[in-house]
Formats: structure tokens, C-alpha cells, sequence
């Protein structure tokens, strides 16, 4: 779309204003340039030679310093800590734990994970752990370094559906156990999450792959990588490639490991078979299946290499890593302990706010929204999420909830009255029952949007979660209206009894 021509002209003389500004500085420049130079003309030889050293040096430290600063900054073996959490020391986890205990949450399996951390470390077992997606080989590598083990691969994806441990001694006398665990890249990913944290309780980590990596195989190398434990990159079958699509295989592998001082790439072929075509003297030719040696031995003297460098960085590194999937099984923990009492709390608040409608004399009145049980609800539930709201975002959130509702008005009595249809005898508490249901599915709804904020925020949000409460409002009304509605003829019946 082209200009107006006032626009036009505008931009014609900012043009014509930073030319003229640019000539004036060029000759200024030039000016005092050839003035300076006439002086040093006149100076005696050794001034002239250096002040134009001087002049070079500073041009030469200020271009440094323009390099240092615009340059492209490689990553370094401590930006992947970024991205992952860090870990907590064990006297940091043991009072998170006291204090979720305390909140109620369920730690048995953060106290199992830690008892297994304790066994380990009594026990001095080494443990590896192969990592990798479905089919590339990971049993088949466990059988050429154990020769007599029986671990079970099969063509199909996902065979290895448990986690199995094999013990192997190194070249030089160690004694280790390799964890084969099921593959990632199922369809659903629900093995993902067990091969992840298998991999974090490990000493040694060793990732398969069979070819150049995909979106998720990278995203997993790299949360391996996070750990900054010892990580071997194994390219297995490497019998397939020619030996030059190795190499090209070989270079991009490995520049997804450049600057990690703890992982390297290996290359092995774990095949114990190869087909070949045997011509016979009649001239024809015949398929057959040749059994071969497994090329393992680079992984084998990597893995050495690892055991020779310094144990204590191994055990500190494994437990280190063990401390971080235990803090995230607490919060997970935490969570869903928190969810379950807030839950319960939304309920008893939409049950007060039934009560408190059927007790009103005027059913359907405002000041049960913008009263004592909305901001109650609000500050129980910040307590509960350790959070503080203030009475401005309480009063705010509120006032946008009432607006909401009253717009919905029509549409919750409607909702109200096909459930109190399904009991009969209501009589003449119609009214009130119906304001008394309606109410109810407000603050069910009010206390689910601000669990969901305060649970995914961290802090109160009142447009945020006004919107969330808008949104949740239409969601299955029918079931929470006739939950609510057995409540309303439930305290009708005994109030009639009284």
C-alpha cells in the first residue's frame, strides 16, 4: 500500500537532515585528523611514532573488545545445566519431605527411591543404564558384551517391556550392572518416563541410536546431557553403512556432543549375523546367513576408560542426579495432595454456599458472591498453595466472577431446575432451591478455575482466572447441578422434619 505524501515528505527530510549531519561529522573528523597531523609534523620523530602507536593500540583494544562481545558464544558443558533443575542436597530433600508430610502428601515412593540410593551406595554396585529408542539394538548390544546372558530383542518395536539387569565385568576386573530398559518412541510414550529415570539413578549412562537422530531422540539426548554424568553416544550398526556414510554419521553425532568433556561417541556393531550371496560354480547364486563377531570392544574400553577416571566423581554425579528425580517425584507428590484437599475444599464451600442460599431470605442475592464466602474461598485456597492474595485482586476477581455468573444467570436456573425435576415433592422451596443450586455451581466452578491458576501460576491472577471461571463455567453442569441439587433436597427434608 503505498505512502501519503505527507508520510513521504517526512521521511524525505529525516533523510535529507541525517545526510547533512553525516557530512558535517565526516569533515569534522577530517579537519581535526589533518590538524593533528600538521602538528605532529613539526614534533620531533619520537613523539610522532608514538602518539600513532598509541592510537594503534587503542584501535586494536577496542576491536577486541567489540569481537569479545558480538562474537557467536559457543555452549559450554554447563548450559545444559540451565535447562535442568538443579539438585538439591540431601539435607535440603529429607526437610522437603518432613514438610510435605506434614501437608499430607503421599513420599512412599520418594522413601523407596532414596532407600535404593542408600543400597546402592552400600553395595558399591556400578550401574549402567542403555538408553535409547524401540529397535535400535540395545538388547542385542547387551548379548555381545554377555555373550551368555538372555535378554530378548525381536524385529517388532517395544519387545523389552521390563527393566532387566545383567552383570558384567569390565576389561580391567570391575564389576557392573547393565540395566536394559524399555525402549522410548512408543506410540502412547508411556515408557518413556521409566527408561528417564532409570537413566538418572545410573553411574553411566549409554545412548543407542542406530542413525542420525530425530526430533525426540534429541530432546532426550539432551536431557541426558543435562545430568552431566558420564554419557557414552553408541552408534550401533554400523555393519549397515558403508564405510563413508559412518564417517558422515560418525561427524554429525559427535557435534552434538562437542564441548561436553563428559560424553563421547562410540561406534560398534553388535550384529552376530550378516547375509551374503555365494555364487556356486554352476554360475547362480545362493543367499545365505554367515554368523560374525560383534565389533564391541571400543565400548567396552570406553567404558574402562570411565571406571579409571575418579569413582568418587561417579557416585557423586549418581546420586546427585538421583536427588533431582526424587525432588521431582516430591513435587509431583506435593501436587496431587494439594489437588485432592483443594478439591475437597471447592466442595465444601459450594455446599455452604447451598446452605447459605436456601437460608437467605432473599434467594439469589449478590452479597453471597462479593461476600464472606468468596473471599474466604479465595484466601483458603492461597493458603493452601502458599501464596498471598491481596484484598484488591480478592475484590477485583470477585466483582469479574459476579459479572460472569450474572450473565449466565438464565442459563444455571435452567440447568438448576432439570435437576431438581429428578425430585419430586420440592414444593414450594422451588425458588430458593433453584438460586440455592445455582450458587452452588458458581462456587464449585469459582474454586476450580483458581485451583488450576494457582496450581499452574504459582499467584493469583483475577483476569486470568475470572476468564478460566467463564470457561469452566459450561462444563459439565448437568452432573455437578444434580450433585448439588441432592444437597438442597436433602437439607430441605430435614429443615420440613424439624
Amino acid at each position: 500500500m503505498p505512502l501519503p505524501r505527507s508520510i513521504r515528505l517526512l521521511i524525505a527530510m529525516a533523510v535529507l537532515v541525517l545526510s547533512l549531519a553525516a557530512l558535517l561529522l565526516v569533515l569534522t573528523i577530517s579537519e581535526v585528523t589533518l590538524n593533528i597531523h600538521a602538528r605532529l609534523l613539526e614534533a620531533p620523530g619520537w613523539l610522532r611514532y608514538a602518539w600513532w602507536g598509541l592510537l594503534a593500540a587503542a584501535s586494536l583494544l577496542v576491536t577486541w573488545l567489540l569481537w569479545r562481545i558480538l562474537r557467536p558464544r559457543r555452549p559450554s558443558p554447563g548450559d545444559a545445566d540451565s535447562a535442568s533443575p538443579a539438585a538439591p542436597t540431601a539435607e535440603q530433600l529429607n526437610t522437603a519431605l518432613e514438610r510435605a508430610e506434614e501437608h499430607g502428601a503421599d513420599t512412599a515412593q520418594i522413601r523407596r527411591e532414596l532407600a535404593e540410593l542408600q543400597r546402592r551406595r552400600v553395595s558399591g554396585e556400578i550401574h549402567v543404564a542403555l538408553f535409547g529408542e524401540i529397535s535400535t539394538g540395545k538388547s542385542a548390544l547387551v548379548r555381545a558384551l554377555l555373550p551368555d546372558a538372555q535378554a530378548h530383542s525381536d524385529v517388532r518395536g517395544g519387545t523389552t517391556r521390563d527393566l532387566t539387569r545383567y552383570q558384567w565385568r569390565s576389561p580391567g576386573g570391575d564389576v557392573l550392572l547393565i540395566t536394559d530398559m524399555p525402549g522410548t518412541g512408543e506410540a502412547d510414550g508411556s515408557l518413556d518416563r521409566v527408561a528417564a529415570d532409570e537413566a538418572k539413578r545410573a553411574h553411566i549412562v549409554i545412548y543407542v541410536t542406530d542413525g542420525d537422530l530425530n526430533r525426540a531422540q534429541h530432546a532426550a539426548l539432551q536431557e541426558l546431557l543435562g545430568l552431566r554424568k558420564p554419557l557414552l553416544l553408541v552408534l550401533n550398526k554400523t555393519d549397515r553403512y558403508s564405510a563413508a556414510d559412518v564417517e558422515r554419521l560418525a561427524a554429525r553425532l559427535r557435534g552434538l556432543i562437542e564441548d561436553r568433556d563428559y560424553a563421547q561417541l562410540v561406534q560398534v556393531s553388535a550384529a552376530t549375523r550378516r547375509e551374503v550371496v555365494r555364487q556356486l560354480p554352476d554360475g547362480s547364486e545362493q543367499s545365505e546367513t554367515r554368523a560374525i563377531a560383534p565389533q564391541v570392544q571400543s565400548l567396552a574400553l570406553a567404558l574402562q576408560r570411565m571406571l579409571d577416571g575418579n569413582q568418587a566423581v561417579l557416585e557423586r554425579l549418581r546420586d546427585s542426579a538421583t536427588f533431582v528425580l526424587a525432588a521431582q517425584q516430591l513435587d509431583e507428590a506435593l501436587a496431587a495432595s494439594r489437588r485432592v484437599r483443594a478439591d475437597k475444599l471447592v466442595d465444601g464451600y459450594a455446599v455452604k454456599a447451598v446452605f447459605g442460599a436456601l437460608a437467605a431470605i432473599t434467594p439469589g442475592s449478590d452479597l453471597l458472591i462479593q461476600g464472606y464466602l468468596g473471599t474466604q474461598l479465595v484466601r483458603d485456597l492461597a493458603a493452601l498453595y502458599e501464596t498471598k492474595v491481596g484484598k484488591v485482586d480478592t475484590e477485583l476477581l470477585l466483582r469479574l466472577v459476579q459479572q460472569h455468573a450474572g450473565r449466565a444467570h438464565t442459563l444455571l436456573l435452567a440447568v438448576a431446575g432439570n435437576a431438581l425435576k429428578a425430585f419430586p415433592g420440592v414444593g414450594t422451596l422451588a425458588g430458593g432451591a433453584l438460586h440455592a443450586v445455582a450458587y452452588g455451581i458458581i462456587f464449585r466452578t469459582l474454586g476450580r478455575a483458581l485451583t488450576t491458576t494457582l496450581a499452574t501460576r504459582g499467584e493469583l491472577h483475577p483476569r486470568q482466572a475470572a476468564k478460566l471461571f467463564e470457561e469452566k463455567l459450561g462444563e459439565d453442569l448437568e452432573t455437578s447441578a444434580r450433585g448439588l441439587a441432592r444437597l438442597v433436597i436433602e437439607q430441605a427434608g430435614k429443615t420440613k422434619r424439624d
